[in-house]
């Protein structure tokens, strides 16, 4: 059942299932225009991007996206405590069902599409009963509590409507319909009057809505805040006979203003459909005319025309305090989006702020690993651990001497008389799975093969059928016998932490592949990636969602990019020292082979 006052005294937190735009800006411009610290949306199931900026007052903001509420996690679907359903008919009940399932801590929901199976709205009923979670809809505008909750597009979406007191300042008039245009209005109305109202929503057009008019009559009867009910209905079906009885029995004793919409079929030979689904009087009980007397049959003021409707509302006795106020309305409507956004950086007229801190209290403060770690990260990092490591990589990484394919490459642009960032990309270009950019790829096989379960051997087994490469796993020089002493120092590093489990499994691999060629041993790559797994598993709280998202986004291949590029640029600098002109290889070093 839904519960105001429940509302109220919440933090509402937003799922938004679906993208619509509009509907979300005008959430944000809500939330903002309350006065709130921060915006009640958490997040948008959509699967395209990661996610869309939008606008917090005059500044922009990024929501997230996610594809599932897999991908979300524990911790945000518990805090989660509303959702509004944007995605299309054929979609709600599935998608409803899912957040139904998913989320614990749910007071209310709100589902917008029109034209949802009547077969789905019936099994949604049930089931939002099972799991004692009001919905309202389907086919709704949502639900406003002044100052607290917009829930849909209640109200509008453009900003100009939402520079109104009603939205903001609380009343005590509850205002139902089944129509978003209508609810609308009737807000309008309110307006132009002074009035404000306790709380408002929109039943939704279709024929099975999910929240029905006597139970929002009922929650109105119980709401504290609430001291006059206004309704708007339409010929066809029968709810108003059931709102005659709550008021006839005495469930329902606040005054009720109504007016029933669709009189004029009564002059058509058989009644005509109107806009929504529910809106056609198949008998007699079900005319505008025979409700409209039922209803004032048990007390309810009831207009005869909307004019009249108009003029009722306007007699409500309301005292209303005019707390509303905003001095930046016009720049509000004038916004501008940017041409690209960062999460990392700010700059001002007369500083630069990195990580929402000051460059230079930044640097008196933190050693240049922390800073390289947090920036590629997007935040400032916890541990020292993850620094102190990251210092040894960078350290052990700066260069492997002059015949590797970007040191050379390096080198013979130096020579042929080009600048430094000529020869800088030339070597950075060389970089690739097979030199340097399998780090990442290292990094995605031990998520892979922790996450599947495979043991070791069927992780071996999987690539070699495919005739596949093992990123991580290999090296030209060093074997079993001849090993790397770089890995010696990871390994010895690594011996700080407690829980190994991704750096356990490369060893693991690193025992099947040597057993079949000496010098299929866990190279650098494939150390430095599972050991830095590890840390942020362990002294970061990285989960494993959070891990696939650096692995898309290539986190693991700067750590090999940043420090190289600083031997590639000694080299350079070393040619140009020595200055032995353009390079050309001996006659006798290439081979012509005929074919």
């Amino acid at each position: 059942m839904l519960d105001i006052q429940k509302i109220r005294n919440s933090e509402p937190k937003i799922l938004i299932i679906g993208s619509y735009s509009l509907i979300t800006q005008s959430i944000l411009d809500f939330d903002f225009l309350s006065g709130k610290a921060r915006p009640s949306i958490e997040g948008i199931i959509r699967a395209n991007k990661k996610g869309e900026r939008f606008f917090y007052g005059e500044r922009e903001v990024l929501i997230p996206y996610y594809k599932n509420l897999i991908e979300t996690g524990q911790h945000f679907n518990k805090g989660i405590n509303f959702f509004l359903n944007v995605a299309s008919a054929r979609r709600v009940l599935y998608t409803t069902n899912i957040t139904l399932s998913t989320l614990p801590n749910l007071i209310c929901g709100n589902i917008f599409a029109e034209n949802t199976p009547e077969k789905h709205s019936l099994e949604l009923h049930k089931f939002a009963q099972e799991k004692n979670v009001p919905i309202i809809g389907p086919s709704s505008v949502g639900l406003l509590v002044p100052g607290k909750l917009k829930l849909g597009a209640i109200g509008g979406v453009e900003t100009r409507q939402l520079l109104n007191p009603i939205f903001y300042e609380k009343g005590s008039i509850a205002g139902f319909s089944a129509s978003g245009g209508m609810t609308n209005e009737i807000l309008n109305i309110f307006s132009s009057f002074n009035k404000r109202v306790s709380f408002m929503l929109s039943f939704g057009g279709d024929r099975f809505p999910i929240t029905t008019p006597s139970q929002a009559f009922l929650e109105a009867e119980r709401d504290p805040e609430t001291s006059h009910i206004v309704y708007f209905g339409e010929l066809g079906g029968s709810d108003e006979y059931e709102l005659a009885k709550l008021i006839e029995n005495g469930q329902v004793k606040k005054p009720v203003i109504s007016y029933i919409a669709g009189s004029i079929a009564d002059y058509f030979p058989t009644s005509p459909q109107f806009g929504h689904a529910k809106a056609m009087a198949k008998e007699k009980a079900e005319k505008a005319s025979e409700k409209t007397k039922e209803l004032k049959r048990v007390g309810v003021k009831t207009a005869n025309s909307f004019t009249e409707f108009v003029k009722l509302i306007k007699a409500v006795p309301q005292k209303t305090k005019n707390t509303f106020m905003t001095t930046n309305s016009e720049n509000l409507t004038k916004r501008r989006r940017a041409l690209f956004a960062t999460t990392i950086t700010k700059e001002t007229d007369s500083e630069v702020f990195i990580l929402d801190e000051d460059q230079l209290e930044l640097s008196r403060k933190y050693s240049f690993s922390y800073i390289t770690i947090s920036l590629l990260l997007g935040k400032k990092i916890k541990s020292r651990e993850l620094e102190e490591f990251t210092d040894l990589i960078m350290k052990l990484l700066v260069d492997n001497g002059p015949s590797v394919s970007g040191a050379a490459n390096t080198i013979i642009t130096a020579r042929a008389g080009r600048d430094m960032v000529s020869a800088l990309c030339a070597g950075l270009l060389s970089i690739g799975k097979r030199f340097g950019g399998a780090v990442n790829e290292a990094a995605k096989n031990w998520i892979m093969g922790v996450e599947s379960g495979n043991t070791p051997e069927e992780f071996v087994e999987n690539f070699s059928k495919n005739s596949e490469i093992i990123e991580g796993i290999g090296h030209k020089k060093y074997r079993v016998d001849n090993p790397d002493p770089r890995i010696r120092e990871l390994m010895k590093w690594a011996d700080k932490l407690k829980g190994k489990k991704y750096l356990s499994f490369a060893q693991s691999v690193e025992k099947v592949t040597t057993n079949k060629k000496a010098n299929l041993i866990l190279n650098v790559d494939g150390a430095m990636s599972a050991i830095i797994l590890d840390i942020l598993v362990e002294k970061e709280g990285f989960d494993e969602n959070q891990l696939k998202e650096l692995v898309e986004t290539e986190f693991f291949n700067a750590l090999f990019i940043i420090p190289r590029s600083v031997g590639f640029i000694a080299h350079f600098l070393d040619q140009k020292r020595l200055d032995e002109g353009l390079f050309r290889l001996p006659r006798e070093e290439v081979a012509f082979i005929k074919r």
